[in-house]
């Protein structure tokens, strides 16, 4: 799914709130068009890219059926599967009834995406980070715990000091969700198999900063998201479907 500040068609560049009907390539999910004609009119540059992505999808994701419910695949390395993220998301139930290493891991690779999206789009080093030279991250972790604490919902019953110690010595070990290492959207994709999982992260993000990255809200999309999973129309009555060229 393409992010919100590109939620555009690529051939005409009408944005989605002049394009009711705002569709998404099946192939790539990525790029989207206001209508037939115009997927038509860019699926010869688009093909290339497209083509990639596919191929990259056959051995790196998991199978997924394109339907307008959006069905979420089985994420690699997580205990729990849940059917749908983006209504666990907006009724503030994503990190609960999942297992301890699972709920550690999320909230890891939660920040650590949001470090990556500060870094990557407006230049931020946190301080203390990987990102400025550090050996680790921890210092940040650990105000994003404290923040998380403080929002309602967004950490699971069971969450005490005990739970955020183990968290923090999770992230500070040998494992792919470390504190020790920078990440990016690409490695998120690969890692959990699902190409939708920085968006995932990014809207937890929002629960606990208050905002989305550069500041902006993604609440609308997850509306949108949320909506798709249950088979609805998207955000004011907008639609957004799979389309595939053959």
């Amino acid at each position: 799914m393409a992010d919100t500040a590109t939620r555009s068609c690529a051939t005409c560049s009408k944005a989605g709130s002049e394009a009711p009907n705002l569709k998404i390539c099946a192939k790539c999910k990525s790029t989207l068009y206001c209508s037939r004609e115009c997927q038509k009119a860019d699926w010869k540059s688009h093909k290339k890219v497209c083509s990639q992505q596919a191929a990259g999808g056959s051995s790196n994701m998991p199978n997924v059926e394109h339907s307008t419910n959006y069905a979420a695949p089985r994420l690699r390395g997580l205990d729990n599967h849940v059917t749908k993220p983006f209504t666990a998301l907006d009724n503030g139930s994503y990190l609960h009834n999942r297992s301890e290493t699972d709920v550690y891991k999320l909230l890891i690779d939660c920040f650590r995406m949001r470090q990556a999206d500060d870094f990557k789009f407006e230049g931020k080093r946190d301080p203390n980070s990987v990102y400025s030279g550090a050996a680790d991250s921890l210092e940040g972790f650990r105000k994003f715990i404290r923040l998380a604490k403080s929002r309602n919902n967004v950490l699971p019953l069971w969450w005490n000091d005990d739970k955020q110690k183990a968290c923090e010595e999770f992230g500070m070990g040998n494992y792919w969700s470390s504190l020790k290492r920078e990440t990016t959207k690409e490695e998120v994709q690969a890692q959990y198999g699902d190409e939708r999982m920085p968006m995932q992260f990014r809207m937890l993000g929002e629960f606990v900063y208050g905002t989305g990255p550069q500041g902006q809200p993604v609440g609308p999309m997850r509306t949108v998201m949320m909506q798709m999973e249950s088979g609805g129309a998207g955000l004011n009555g907008q639609v957004i479907s799979m389309l595939s060229v053959k």
